[in-house]
């Protein structure tokens, strides 16, 4: 989750939302793929830390099934990145603070508790939850003035 943070502080950095993603493999400690909030930049409203994490671990594994592998995110996961980590078939999801307006994992649409949903990973939420939340809490007062 520190990789995580890190991703995070930069997107900040860079303007972005702080919000950093790790996707790693448990079974050897590996960190495959590590991305901040880029939407911004990119010009994409779909390059939320998640996404980009997801696939660019994707790209490296030479599969679009990362079954085994851990999602950390900063930020409880939006409903759009829940429905990539589903369609990834992503085994665990770690997130750090809790995001009740748009979440979408426990808050809000609540993507995997619907009987839609074909892949529920295992989730997990509060890692570093504090720290993450204070991380998004002063970039926001910050560009509030």
């Amino acid at each position: 989750m520190r990789i995580a943070l890190d991703m995070a502080q930069d997107a900040a950095a860079r303007g972005e939302a702080p919000i950093g993603a790790v996707v790693f493999d448990p079974a050897s400690g590996e960190v495959i793929a590590a991305a901040g909030n880029s939407p911004i930049s990119l010009h994409d409203p779909t390059a939320h830390a998640e996404i980009l994490a997801i696939r660019e671990a994707a790209r490296i594994r030479g599969n679009y099934r990362l079954t085994g592998l851990t999602l950390l995110v900063t930020l409880e996961p939006c409903a759009m990145c829940a429905g990539a980590i589903s369609h990834a078939r992503i085994g665990r999801v770690v997130f750090g603070a809790q995001d009740a307006k748009g979440g979408g994992v426990i808050h809000g649409a609540r993507v995997f508790d619907q009987p839609t949903c074909h892949w529920k990973p295992e989730v997990e939420g509060g890692l570093l939850a504090e720290e993450s939340a204070a991380l998004l809490r002063g970039f926001f007062r910050a560009r509030r003035g």
